[in-house]
This record gives structure tokens, C-alpha cells and sequence, in this order.
């Protein structure tokens, strides 16, 4: 499992550099007051503002800092140094007071010593990464305060079943899988030609009730779950089209479930 992660990180850290200036993420338009965050997520979690919240899988965060300018206080966590180091780069240009920490998020509860959030929040591409969901979901829950708000909004695990062949949706891998799985490509999902040194990642498959399950399982009170026919990038290119709302739908398949959102309660 070390091998696996540190293979990941590899990997995340020659991202970090390649997504920092590429117009998928646009750092440009974020720093000019734009935010990252879905209308979903807003949405969903609602007011945030004088709550503490603790960003699991931040990745340089955008989204943590976009969290943070409607007043949360925020720190963000995330596997990669370069990322980390990209993220208090960006929030000390904007001025802000969020925080940021580098750590594996299994060791996250060691780092925090005993600190509580009002929130804990992860979302968009996160839980292929993990391994053990059952540690995972202790986390967020003896991260919360009594009373406090766990939000995920996160892709849904059908679609890891499926990729693009011949300019159709092709299903290639089960979705019940317990096996870990390899994966090589030389460029990430933001669609830019620069090639990466460390091209292979290891990832799970999860269903949705083993999701539901570990956060049952850890004590927190399911308030929803909810699951949408769109996603927020262009999961399936030439497949799907982008609806007024900026929102990713496919073109055919439209009953296909892309997205899933979960928010749970600590008692």
C-alpha cells in the first residue's frame, strides 16, 4: 500500500505544476475574484461563513480558498508537497487565512491533534485514491464536533466502469472490484500535452454502498444522498455537452448517473 501512495504522489506532485497553468483549472480567472466551487456544492452545504471546515484531498486549493472568501476557516490537506506549497503560495497573494497541511490521510488525525471542525468537506475525484474507506470515514467523524456537517459531492462509481472507444461509451471494468487498478497515461485530465515522468497511478473502485456504508458505520446520520445526470468536466470527450448552467450532460445516455452528493451529521 506505501509503493501504491507514494507511486500516487509522484504523480500528483509532476501534476500540480502542469494544472497550475493550464486553462482547465485557470488560475488567472480565480485569483481575479473567481470561484472555483460547483453551484451544487453551495448549494448544498449552504452558509459557511465563521464555521470551521476541514478540505480533505485539497489538492492546491482553489476550492478551499474559494470556501474561505465566503469566511470559512478553512484548512486544507493534501498527499502532495508541491501542491501544498502552490496553495499557501495562492493564499498568501489573496490575502486570506487559510491553512494548509501536507499529510498522507491516514496520518491527518496525528497532525490534527484533537482539533474539530464545524465541516468537513471533499468533493470531485477523491475516493479512487483511497484505499480504506472504513478508515477514511473515522476520520471525518472524529474530525467533527458534535452537531457538525460532513459534505461530499464526488463522481459517481458507475462511472469508472466505462471509457470512450471508437467514440462511444464502452464498459471496461466491473464495478464491483476489489482489486486495486493500474493505470498509465502520460498526461492528466485537463487535456494539456505536457508529459509526465511518473505516468502510472494506482486506484480503487468503491461503490456507492460501501460509501454510504463507512460513513454509517463511523456514527454519522445520513441526511441525503443524492445522485445527478451531470458532472462538472467533460468526463466522456465528444460524448457530452455542456448545458446553460456549465454543467457536463451526455449527449445520448442521458439517464446515466455522473455524480453523487452525501451530507451526513455527527450526533
Amino acid at each position: 500500500m506505501t509503493n501504491y501512495i507514494n507511486m500516487n504522489r509522484l504523480n500528483w506532485n509532476e501534476r500540480t505544476a502542469i494544472h497550475a497553468k493550464s486553462d482547465f483549472y485557470n488560475i488567472d480567472d480565480f485569483l481575479a475574484e473567481k470561484s472555483s466551487l460547483s453551484g451544487l456544492d453551495k448549494t448544498e452545504l449552504g452558509d459557511v461563513a465563521g464555521l470551521s471546515m476541514l478540505h480533505l484531498q485539497c489538492h492546491f486549493g482553489k476550492d478551499s480558498l474559494s470556501w474561505a472568501r465566503m469566511g470559512a476557516h478553512v484548512l486544507g490537506v493534501d498527499f502532495s508537497e508541491n501542491a501544498i506549497a502552490l496553495a499557501k503560495s495562492l493564499n498568501e497573494r489573496l490575502g486570506l487565512d487559510a491553512r494548509f497541511l501536507c499529510s498522507d490521510i491516514y496520518d491527518v488525525a496525528k497532525e490534527l491533534q484533537g482539533e474539530l471542525f464545524d465541516i468537513v468537506y471533499t468533493s470531485y475525484g477523491v475516493l479512487c485514491w483511497l484505499q480504506d474507506l472504513t478508515r477514511w470515514a473515522e476520520l471525518i467523524s472524529t474530525s467533527l464536533k458534535p452537531g457538525g456537517t460532513f459534505y461530499m459531492a464526488e463522481l459517481h462509481p458507475l462511472t469508472f466502469m466505462y471509457e470512450v472507444e471508437d467514440n462511444q461509451l464502452k464498459s471496461k471494468y466491473p464495478y464491483f472490484d476489489n482489486k486495486v487498478r493500474r493505470y498509465e497515461s502520460s498526461t492528466t485530465y485537463t487535456g494539456d500535452n505536457d508529459k509526465l515522468e511518473h505516468s502510472v497511478t494506482y486506484q480503487w473502485q468503491h461503490t456507492l454502498g460501501e460509501i454510504v456504508s463507512a460513513l454509517a458505520g463511523s456514527g454519522l446520520k445520513l441526511e441525503f444522498l443524492h445522485e445527478f445526470p451531470f458532472t462538472v468536466y467533460n468526463m466522456f470527450p465528444g460524448l457530452m455537452f455542456q448545458d446553460e448552467l456549465g454543467r457536463w450532460r451526455m449527449k445520448e445516455n442521458e439517464h446515466l448517473p455522473l455524480l453523487f452528493s452525501v451530507k451526513a451529521t455527527k450526533h
